[in-house]
């Protein structure tokens, strides 16, 4: 009980800490970098490199310390009691899974990372056998949150009664759908999926930043979620720096911080809308990376990739409000509810828009990029 108390404070101070210091420092290094920019133009580049580094190893501690307090906050005996959850099937049927899948990624990373750096004759049967059993786990991970949803969610009078029902059909449909414009949207990038050492560990840095920025919240939801300070701009960026199929993957394992930090899944498929398929998108940042007006124009290409990230998550997440959440409307129209509820969405990705006109506004960190 001392343990839940600690951490409950712990998170509740530690979140407005995060907020607060991010603005300060970001509005600090804006205000110096401005200053350096009219005055001693010359060591501009160095002012970036160096704060930019400061600002990845700040964010990764604070990324780190927060999510071991949220993480042990949620799942804790008096956080379950409080939302009517049973803890041991939490964790069973979503905990662990989840941490099982994204442990399956970190491994087949290092196992394709090695053997490529020892030059392994068969490593395209490698890449395809772990790419085989990463997919496997994943599958097995989808198929315990199915168990929760049926022990815990099925016929619990509330998402399933007579004015609300969870429409499974409708959910699926869409996760299929769009996953299917996902996939065919990282075919705009021409490079294969194929980390080297200095784009994983970049990778490694913008999720880092953005899962701290997450907890930097201008306004809380009632029902889930929240309006960031851009929270996916670090890896909007990182996904037009290295193209789409590099941003998706890195989204996606977002994602799963995401679904690890503060699960609210009721249905497999809702799952995947929320989490995976609307974090995803943020690799649709680089959509434009290798067409001829990134060439012409930066910043339009750059802004409009953040503009599609944004009409994209804003689809899952209104989909998965209409289909999963239709209790949540407590007798109004599900699609006008929805629709409405998550406008917060664009309000976020337009703050991410607006991040990205002032970076690619800069011709010293366009060239630094």
């Amino acid at each position: 009980m001392f343990l839940n108390s600690l951490m409950a404070f712990a998170i509740h101070t530690l979140e407005p800490v995060a907020k607060w210091s991010a603005i300060v420092i970001l509005t600090s290094l804006f205000l110096v970098g401005s200053y350096l920019y009219l005055t001693k133009r010359k060591i501009l580049p160095k002012f970036l490199k160096y704060s930019t580094l400061a600002l990845a190893v700040y964010f990764l501690f604070l990324a780190v310390c927060l999510f071991v307090a949220d993480l042990t906050y949620h799942y804790s005996d008096e956080y379950a009691q409080e939302n009517w959850l049973d803890k041991s099937i939490l964790i069973s049927h979503i905990l662990l899974p989840l941490c099982a899948f994204i442990g399956s990624i970190l491994l087949a990373c290092l196992v394709h990372g090695y053997a490529k750096y020892k030059k392994y004759a068969k490593l395209k049967q490698l890449k395809n056998t772990l790419f085989i059993g990463v997919s496997c786990v994943f599958i097995l991970t989808l198929l315990q949150i199915g168990r929760y949803y049926l022990q815990k969610i099925d016929g619990d009078g509330y998402f399933n009664s007579d004015s609300a029902s969870v429409k499974q059909f409708a959910l699926y449909a869409c996760s299929v759908i769009l996953t299917f414009l996902l996939l065919t949207a990282s075919r705009a990038d021409k490079q294969p999926l194929d980390f080297q050492a200095k784009p994983l560990a970049h990778a490694g840095i913008c999720v880092s930043m953005s899962f701290a920025l997450s907890y930097v919240k201008l306004w809380d939801m009632p029902n889930g979620g929240a309006l960031t300070l851009a929270s996916l701009f670090p890896l909007a960026l990182y996904s037009y720096v290295y193209g789409t199929k590099k941003g998706l993957f890195a989204g996606f394992c977002y994602s799963l911080l995401q679904a690890v930090q503060d699960p609210w899944i009721i249905h497999p498929a809702q799952f995947l809308l929320d989490y995976p398929i609307a974090f995803t998108s943020v690799g649709l940042a680089g959509l434009f990376k290798e067409s001829k007006l990134n060439r012409s124009n930066p910043r339009l290409a750059f802004s409009l990739g953040c503009g599609f990230v944004g009409i994209f998550r804003y689809t899952a997440h209104v989909l998965s409000g209409i289909f999963a959440f239709e209790a949540y409307a407590k007798g109004q129209n599900a699609v006008l509810f929805s629709l409405a509820y998550n406008v917060y969405v664009l309000v976020d990705i337009a703050l991410v828009i607006a991040a990205a006109i002032a970076v690619s506004s800069s011709k010293t960190f366009t060239k630094e990029l």
